[in-house]
């Protein structure tokens, strides 16, 4: 009975989204029959009803009609004008854009009209306290939990920033339509407003002209918590604290806060000359600024909203010294008493009362009414004067940064502005307590409340940034230093005699680099990043992550440099930084560099200083990034994940053996080839032990705007990520059964490595067949992104970054990163017996499962016959047998990956993704067709500016249906 009432609601809330495309894409056919008229419009459907039937007949089963169909669409693209191509191009992405759309709204109202919402905080809690776990210990941890999602500019977002604003409008306009109280002139005007909307859309460009700058990408994140997370943050918390309340008895402490927020963008310079210390030091000011200006805003409200005079004495005093210090300096305004922008319609005509002060009631009656224990006098509201001062402290605060964006001296007392949280917070928490201790609690646990949790969310930063750099640039660093103080070639050292080194300069108390020093420019940028690091302070900045780390000198090498900094920063100031160290997280990336993880964190622990450091700056508390992207690109998918699983173990026990906490940082892409799919999924499979209440991960790109963009969706996935981290800490996830399947690990991931890097390293002819088969080389266009492509100039696989890499495949839905290598592991495996032993793997061990769940994923998204039609029209004949192989392979990976779940075909356990992937195709496959045709004329006339923008259009659009990027 309730499968066939959840199958219901299925398909009622499918209906739905069937029905929001409907009407999404009949309004933005009516703005195509204004714009490019009746024959056109005719012609678009023409090729959507030839892509529908061609997939009806292949979902039947009768492939060769389908393969007719699909030949002649793809004829009928190729005879198109540029123009005709340019304007279908654009009407096929925009269909997939407010598809994309629907598909989210879809999501959101599943989870709305949800009786029982699976890893909610309500479900979860209640599933921990059903199992045993007790409710001191579940509050406890639930207390304790930090989790910090990390956003990048990490280039994956395809669509400007002027687009998801509309984009976000109408799915504000889809809830909207959903009320049931809408009558027939609402819901008219509402499909005006939508009408508007997607006029705007197809009359706006969809392409960059120009590529951002650092400084740009760091608007756009912190554009997001402006459009959602600011709103999301508290009705987040709330759900937490009201889950924790019914199941233990206590709500979430009103400053605890399990999830904050961190960025790269403005940070991260690995490989990108265009983030300079400049750079980053403007970006920390910026995000610190718009942390003011939204308190101005929430303090604006508030001294509106709180108009009581009631309050304890606490508060009153507070007001009184408030009152008497700025009529004793001839500060005191009236507007400290009314607000001065009410938050209500008609506001300008209602004329405000005047206030009290010391003019009008006399010197000796005003010191009077000061002494702590009197009553209020009358007309003065004590949380309005609290909340005015604090506002003032923060226009103060505002202005502060400002002269220091703009690079002019600042004079002001440290008394006249707010530097950290916890000075905002106390005045905020006064009136808190003042509230609940005069009876009006229910006020108190409203804006107020919400406020002081985005304080302890946000503090006064947003998002604290992190610095990132290659462990190169510090070993370039150290050998120009070095070499001036005539003590040799750093780099040529042995990694014992580099230790010895910087552990004695650590335990110095001198400076290493002199003041006279002259290096090259390249140097002198890591030299500046280290000083605007030890200028802004850990009240600023997050982590300091090396990439590409090796080796325990480069953690050293860091922290040398970065003491350093501090030092001569200190000296300039004539004061101590702000904040502590950043704490230095080595990031490892490439298979070896993980294999080699757990020996590098107990090496570098075994050195006295370095733990004694932990223990005392960092709470015993050792960070270790590990990298999916560039592991993913270097050994193939499945050996990646196995070899993260393996590391992430190796850390545990090395930080294990000295009693240091171990926090891992998982830098996860958005699309499965790096590292990306399911929050809840990754969170689950990682090896027992790695999720102690702690989390770091990455979310990059198009994933941002895609799970944090609308309120609804982001406060869903901080639950997701709750819970998740909750359940792996109380409830970690099951080890591998017998030893039996680790070694049964070991040979797929051995088998599937070579099988990966003998197509993509060794065979010569692989380079050239990626160019031809993908638009990799025409990605660069898109000016989505500050870095370049590459890290070096090299033109192959190696130093290709590994974004391009993903995206160039998932446009000719061939996705290859994802699945290459898979199916010869698992072959291998079935024909040494392993079969049985593989599916008890996937029933049993959650690593296991996940990875073969998001690869089945993938292998849904696939489309052969499709990436068929690249090597036919682009493809040199000669290297045509290439992709032949490779199809045959996808093909094989699929059998096998059934074998193992027990599947009849890719996504049977998951039927509502495979309907929307479905719904999607009779929109994307004609985009792909006609992607191949303007690439194959591109190829010939590589200077038309047309052609180019009609191939960019198409990359949008394949990238919108296939609902990532790279």
């Amino acid at each position: 009975m309730t499968d066939t009432t959840d199958d219901i609601a299925e398909e009622i809330s499918f209906q739905s989204f069937e029905d929001d495309c409907r009407l999404l894409g009949s309004l933005l056919n009516d703005v195509l029959q204004r714009e490019v008229g009746d024959q056109f419009i005719q012609t678009i459907e023409r090729k959507r009803i030839l892509a529908q039937s061609a997939c009806n007949m292949r979902m039947a089963g009768i492939e060769d009609t389908a393969e007719l169909l699909e030949k002649q669409l793809a004829s009928e693209m190729s005879k198109m004008t540029l123009q005709e191509a340019l304007t279908v191009a654009r009407a096929f992405s925009h269909y997939l854009t407010i598809m994309g759309i629907a598909e989210t709204h879809h999501r959101v109202r599943k989870a709305r009209n949800a009786a029982h919402l699976s890893k909610s905080c309500d479900d979860i809690f209640n599933q921990l306290i059903q199992g045993g776990v007790s409710p001191e210990d579940l509050y406890n941890t639930v207390c304790k939990q930090e989790v910090e999602i990390v956003l990048t500019a990490h280039p994956t977002q395809i669509n400007r920033r002027t687009l998801q604003f509309k984009h976000v409008r109408i799915a504000q306009l889809l809830e909207y339509n959903d009320r049931p109280d809408l009558n027939h002139e609402d819901r008219e005007m509402l499909i005006e407003d939508l009408a508007r909307e997607i006029t705007a859309i197809w009359q706006t460009d969809e392409l960059r002209r120009q590529k951002p700058t650092p400084v740009d990408e760091a608007r756009s994140g912190l554009h997001i918590v402006e459009q959602s997370l600011w709103k999301a943050v508290p009705h987040y918390l709330r759900r937490v604290s009201n889950a924790l309340k019914k199941h233990t008895g206590r709500p979430l402490p009103l400053t605890c806060t399990p999830i904050k927020f961190g960025s790269w963008m403005g940070g991260d310079r690995d490989g990108n000359p265009n983030v300079t210390a400049k750079v980053t030091r403007d970006v920390s000011l910026l995000s610190r600024w718009m942390a003011i200006d939204f308190y101005i805003k929430e303090a604006d409200s508030l001294r509106f909203e709180l108009s009581m005079n009631r309050c304890n004495d606490k508060l009153s005093r507070l007001a009184h010294e408030i009152l008497h210090k700025e009529t004793t300096t001839e500060n005191w305004h009236e507007s400290w008493n009314q607000p001065s922008q009410p938050q209500f319609p008609f506001a300008s005509g209602i004329t405000q009362r005047k206030t009290i002060s010391e003019s009008q009631i006399g010197q000796s009656n005003f010191h009077k009414l000061l002494e702590p224990s009197l009553p209020q006098f009358p007309g003065i509201a004590p949380y309005r004067i609290v909340l005015g001062n604090v506002k003032e402290k923060l226009m103060k605060t505002r202005r502060r940064l400002e002269l220091l964006l703009e690079d002019h001296p600042c004079d002001n007392d440290s008394w006249d502005y707010y530097e950290t949280s916890d000075q905002l917070l106390e005045p905020l928490l006064l009136c808190y307590e003042s509230l609940h201790s005069c009876g009006s609690g229910v006020l108190a646990d409203g804006r107020l409340a919400d406020l002081i949790r985005r304080v302890a969310t946000f503090g006064m930063v947003l998002m604290k940034l992190d610095l990132r750099q290659e462990s190169g640039r510090h070993a370039e660093t150290l050998d120009a230093i070095i070499e001036y103080l005539d003590m040799g070639v750093y780099s040529e050292w042995d990694e014992d005699k580099k230790l010895e080194f910087l552990t004695r300069e650590l335990k110095g108390k001198r400076p290493l680099v002199p003041h006279s020093i002259q290096v090259a420019p390249d140097v002198k940028e890591v030299l500046d990043t280290f000083r605007v690091a030890a200028e802004l302070g850990s009240d600023s900045l997050g982590a300091y992550v090396i990439s590409m780390a090796s080796n325990a000198s480069d953690v050293l090498a860091v922290e040398l440099l970065q003491k350093d900094a501090r030092l001569a920063v200190s000296g300039e100031l004539g004061r101590p930084c702000p904040g502590g160290t950043l704490r230095v997280v080595p990031l490892f990336e490439t298979v070896k560099d993980l294999r080699e993880a757990g020996s590098v964190i107990k090496k570098l622990l075994s050195i006295d200083w370095y733990r004694e450091h932990v223990i005392r700056n960092h709470d015993g508390h050792q960070e270790v990034m590990v990298g999916y992207s560039d592991s993913g690109k270097d050994a193939g998918r499945f050996t990646a994940a196995w070899e993260l699983y393996k590391a992430q173990e190796d850390v545990v026990a090395a930080c294990n053996v000295f009693g240091i906490k171990v926090t891992l940082f998982h830098g996860r892409g958005g699309s499965i080839g790096r590292g990306g799919g399911p929050t809840y999924l990754a969170i689950q499979s990682q090896p027992p032990g790695s999720v102690m209440g702690t989390l770091r991960s990455t979310e990059q790109g198009e994933m941002v705007q895609a799970k944090f963009g609308l309120p609804q969706t982001a406060v869903r996935q901080l639950e997701i990520y709750t819970t998740a981290v909750l359940l792996a800490t109380l409830r970690p996830p099951l080890p591998p059964r017998e030893e039996k399947w680790r070694n049964v690990m070991e040979e797929i991931s051995s088998i599937s490595c070579q099988n990966y890097r003998t197509t993509v390293y060794e065979n010569p002819e692989f380079l050239t067949y990626f160019h031809e088969a993908t638009p990799q080389a025409e990605l660069g266009f898109l000016n989505i992104g500050s870095r370049p492509t590459r890290r070096k100039s090299s033109t192959g696989i190696g130093h290709l970054r590994a974004i391009p890499w993903v995206f160039a495949w998932t446009q000719t839905r061939f996705v290859l990163p994802a699945w290459l290598g898979v199916g010869a592991g698992l072959r291998g495996a079935c024909d040494k017996g392993y079969t049985e032993d593989l599916r008890a793997m996937y029933k049993e061990w959650p690593f296991f499962q996940s990875t073969m769940d998001l690869i089945e994923m993938v292998l849904g998204k696939a489309d052969i016959p499709i990436a068929k039609h690249y090597d036919e029209v682009l493809v040199s004949e000669n290297r045509r047998q290439l992709g032949n192989e490779l199809r045959m392979e996808l093909s094989r990976t699929e059998k096998y990956v059934l074998v193992v779940t027990g599947h009849e075909k890719a996504l049977e356990n998951n039927r509502s993704l495979r309907r929307l992937i479905e719904s999607r195709l009779p929109y994307l496959n004609p985009i792909n067709m006609l992607q191949v045709e303007i690439l194959r004329r591109l190829r010939c006339d590589d200077d038309n500016n047309e052609l180019r923008d009609a191939l960019l259009i198409t990359i949008n659009g394949i990238a919108a249906g296939m609902r990532n990027t790279g």
